[in-house]
Order: C-alpha cells, then sequence, then structure tokens
C-alpha cells in the first residue's frame, strides 16, 4: 500500500483523471487512474469488465492490483493513451457537472473508447455499435447504465443458535441479494454458532428495494437447504446519511433509528450512528421461516453522490 500511497501523492494524481475534483479517494485498478467519488459511481455502473473500482483508503488491495496501478503510472499516462484523440474544444467534464454529463463522458472515454487511438481499440465493431443505440436514446435504462448512489459494505460478524440441517449440525454461510448483485460468505463447517467477520460489498442504485438475507446449510451431494431467511430495510440508513449530510464532518452521534415491529426480523430497535466519520448500523435479526436462529451484522454506508 506504501507504493499505492507514494503514486498518489503525484501532483498529477492529487485531481481526478475524470473531472478535475480535487483529492480523489478512488480507483480504478485496471485502468489506473485515480478517481473522485462522483465519477467512481459512473465507473461502477460500466461493470468490472471495464472498470473495476477500489477505494484507496477502505478497500484491501492485492499486490498485482498495486503493481498494475504503478506500471500505467497514474492519470497523466493513462489520459495520454485514453483521451489521445479527444475532439479540440471538447469540454471534460468539471467538479460540479452533472450526472449525466460525467456518464456521456465516462462511457465515451472508456467502454467506447471514442478517444483512443484506433488501433488500440478493443471490440470497435461493438463499440460502434453501444455508440448508436447511446445516440439515438436517452434512456439510461436502453443504453444499459445504472446510476448507483452508494456502496454499503456488509459486515456479517456471527449467528446463534442456528437451525440444524445435517445429523446434529450445519455448514452455514450467508447470501446477500440486492437487486441483480449477490454476495456471500464461506462456509463454516459443524457450527450452530458461527462466527464470520466477513465483509462483502454492494453497489446500491438510485432505485433500491431490501437487503435479502438467507443463511443456508451447504451440502456436497444435494441441493444446500435454507436455515432461514431475513429481509433489511435500507432506507433508515439511507435516508438518515442524506439528511445530515458529510459523516467526515460530523461528531460522533445518531442520526436515526430502525424500529423493532411484527413487520420486520429486528430482534431490537437499530440505531443508524455517525463514528469516526462514517455512517453505520448494526443489526440484529431473528430469521425467518425456520426454527430457530439469530444473525449479527454491522453495516457501513458510503455515498456516491456528496
Amino acid at each position: 500500500m506504501e507504493k499505492l500511497k507514494q503514486l498518489l501523492q503525484r501532483r498529477e494524481n492529487r485531481i481526478c483523471a475524470d473531472c478535475s475534483a480535487p483529492d480523489p479517494k478512488w480507483a480504478s485498478a485496471n485502468i489506473g487512474v485515480f478517481i473522485c467519488v462522483k465519477c467512481s459511481g459512473v465507473h461502477r455502473s460500466l461493470g468490472t469488465h471495464i472498470s473495476k473500482v477500489l477505494s484507496v483508503t477502505l478497500d484491501k488491495w492485492t499486490d498485482d492490483q498495486i503493481d498494475s496501478m504503478v506500471e500505467v503510472g497514474g492519470n497523466s499516462q493513462a489520459n495520454a493513451i485514453y483521451e489521445a484523440f479527444l475532439p479540440e474544444g471538447y469540454r471534460k467534464p468539471h467538479p460540479d457537472s452533472s450526472q449525466e454529463e460525467r456518464q456521456n463522458f465516462i462511457k465515451s472515454k472508456y467502454e467506447l473508447q471514442e478517444f483512443l487511438e484506433p488501433s488500440l481499440r478493443i471490440g470497435s465493431d461493438a463499440a460502434k455499435h453501444a455508440a448508436n443505440t447511446s445516440h439515438s436514446s436517452s434512456s439510461k435504462s436502453e443504453i444499459g447504465m445504472i446510476e448507483f448512489i452508494g456502496i454499503l459494505n456488509v459486515k456479517v460478524i456471527g449467528g446463534t443458535k442456528l437451525a440444524i440441517r445435517d445429523m446434529s449440525t450445519s455448514d452455514p454461510y450467508v447470501v446477500l441479494t440486492l437487486g441483480q448483485q449477490k454476495a456471500q460468505t464461506s462456509v463454516i463447517k459443524g457450527s450452530l454458532n458461527p462466527v464470520w467477520n466477513e465483509e462483502l460489498k454492494l453497489s446500491v442504485p438510485r432505485q433500491y428495494g431490501p437487503l435479502k438475507l438467507q443463511v443456508l446449510d451447504h451440502d456436497m451431494v444435494s441441493k444446500d437447504d435454507v436455515m432461514g431467511e431475513a429481509e433489511i430495510d435500507l432506507q433508515p440508513m439511507i435516508n438518515a446519511a442524506a439528511a445530515f449530510g458529510d459523516p467526515e464532518q460530523l461528531s460522533d452521534v445518531q442520526i436515526g433509528r430502525w424500529l423493532k415491529s411484527d413487520d420486520n426480523a429486528l430482534t431490537t430497535d437499530s440505531a443508524v450512528m455517525v463514528t469516526g466519520g462514517k455512517v453505520k448500523q448494526e443489526v440484529s435479526l431473528k430469521l425467518q421461516r425456520t426454527e430457530s436462529g439469530e444473525l449479527t451484522l454491522e453495516m457501513q454506508w458510503i455515498a456516491l453522490n456528496m
């Protein structure tokens, strides 16, 4: 990580590669550029096959990812390639540009490769087809663009008194689902009181529903058995964070609460807190559609539109 920090300290890397916003804290590990929080949301919408977005301060990087960033050299070198044929007089986005302006530019720059030297372009026929589609329609859904408003980090802490699905125990793991996205923990062998302490990451679109959770028993020879499920309402945390603004400017304080009721799986009220400049929420759930079991999570919300 020291190599990455040194790279970030270069003058050209102290502004976003796409809109020149100061102090970028995100990066596209496979492209090799440092980007701001607003542009990182657009990069995520392109898909990881185009841009693999990581936080410089929050995510764990592999040695290969860091070496790839160092090999590119940062924003100036990457832009010399991806903006080599930027039309004269073309206006790049600026820090206060609209989301649509960012989307159009970033899609053209990295996915359609419109400003890249023609001989270096990958899949030019597909890019031309995508360009024709994007120019003929302004609908985000038709051109495949999803606007993400934030990132949800979910730390699956552990479970207690989970249901038995084998002879006397179970091999549980947790699956989280948000829209079309899924993430899962590792399998804990032979435990009804497993401890994971694993972090899972999901991108949250503007139109989001509840976070769905399932606990399953891993089986080597047959279909995995369901050990319970629950739904988590994300609105209390996201709405509270939006109302209070930048958490880094706040002292440690409670900013919201999700109340236990007969209509949800909470075992107790769940407070939304700002702790150390981060929006967090601890959630304790009684698993539904099963004979027993509780699960404890800690969620962290990172807004992409601040």
